[in-house]
């Protein structure tokens, strides 16, 4: 007796089990967004950033944090050699968002400049962030007030293959000036503004948003300079590199008395083409969305309502549909 009865209680718990199981997994089918979410969402995503000493990677180390708080996918900001190295690891399939300017994604897809004959096509924009300032920086010590001065001087024109180097290239270019005519550096932004401190470089060129953190550093200890551009060559990139704006570092910026005229390209956010509709809009969502939790400046100039502006490339369908959702 005791037998049965023990069994006909055993029966009736796993009937009881398989009752709340079932019931467990339809309340997750009514749940709609929650049970879509898990479905389509990978596990773990990488974005490239770009050195330490620049913009990319203290907001991509808040883009990730945000991800990872909002969607449940684990993000991981990664310091990268900026632009074009980001480019080139989406193509190789080993990250999946990254950060670029405007122009080198450009290239990338047309498989121009240093993307000649290796084009990447398995890329798409989540959208635009804010202006990349070129900055030419050095110090009141070194004597330089114009971009004529670096010539002969030892002058970084950022890491290899990044889009600062390309930057670089086309300013000095608009001046006449060319590579052989400096003591030409290949140094991330770190690396530059410690050679400016060091006295071991002359000036450096940074593209980045404004305030740069190795600037920053840099103003901390040296008074900084950053040389301007004549109007008349700043007329003349933009009608020759149509992705540039007229922009200015402005006043009270590392301790600037009056503002620096120059010119900026756009930064931007790039996803490969194979990560799923559901993904890229739960991503785009969770950080045009929460942009008061990221504490860098440059946050508090990003539009979503503008991001499509400028994108040069086309913009993911989940991006997209998160647009569309929004009117912008």
């Amino acid at each position: 007796m005791k037998k049965k009865s023990f069994l006909l209680i055993t029966m009736l718990m796993l009937a009881l089990s398989m009752v709340l199981a079932a019931c467990g997994g339809d309340t997750k089918e009514e749940g709609g967004e929650s049970g879509e979410k898990s479905a389509d969402l990978p596990k773990f995503i990488s974005i490239l950033t770009g050195g330490t000493g620049g913009t990319y990677y203290p907001l991509g180390g808040s883009f990730a944090d945000i991800v990872t708080d909002e969607t449940g996918i684990q993000a991981t900001a990664q310091t990268t050699g900026a632009s074009a190295e980001n480019m080139t690891t989406l193509k190789a399939g080993d990250a999946e968002v990254a950060f670029s300017q405007t122009d080198i994604a450009s290239y990338a897809k047309e498989g121009t400049a240093m993307f000649e004959g290796n084009a990447v096509e398995n890329v798409q924009a989540i959208g635009t962030l804010y202006p990349e300032t070129i900055q030419i920086v050095t110090t009141a010590k070194t004597g330089i007030k114009s971009v004529e001065d670096l010539k002969g001087k030892k002058v970084s024109i950022g890491a290899p293959g990044s889009g600062t180097a390309l930057n670089a290239e086309q300013i000095l270019e608009a001046y006449g000036i060319a590579l052989t005519d400096i003591q030409k550096q290949d140094l991330d932004f770190a690396e530059s503004t410690e050679g400016i401190q060091d006295g071991t470089i002359d000036a450096a060129f940074i593209t980045a948003g404004t305030p740069a953190g190795a600037v920053e550093s840099l103003s901390a200890t040296a008074d900084v300079v950053i040389v301007p551009l004549d109007q008349d060559k700043i007329d003349a990139l933009m009608e020759k590199y149509p992705y540039y704006i007229q922009d200015e570092v402005t006043a009270g910026t590392y301790g600037l008395e009056e503002a620096v005229p120059t010119v900026a390209v756009s930064a931007m956010l790039v996803v490969t083409s194979d990560l799923s509709e559901d993904a890229v809009y739960e991503i785009t969502k969770a950080i045009f969305e929460n942009l008061d939790k990221v504490t860098h400046a440059k946050a508090k100039v990003i539009d979503p309502a503008k991001a499509k502006e400028g994108a040069g490339i086309d913009i993911h369908p989940g991006a997209q549909k998160y647009f569309d959702e929004k009117g912008y």
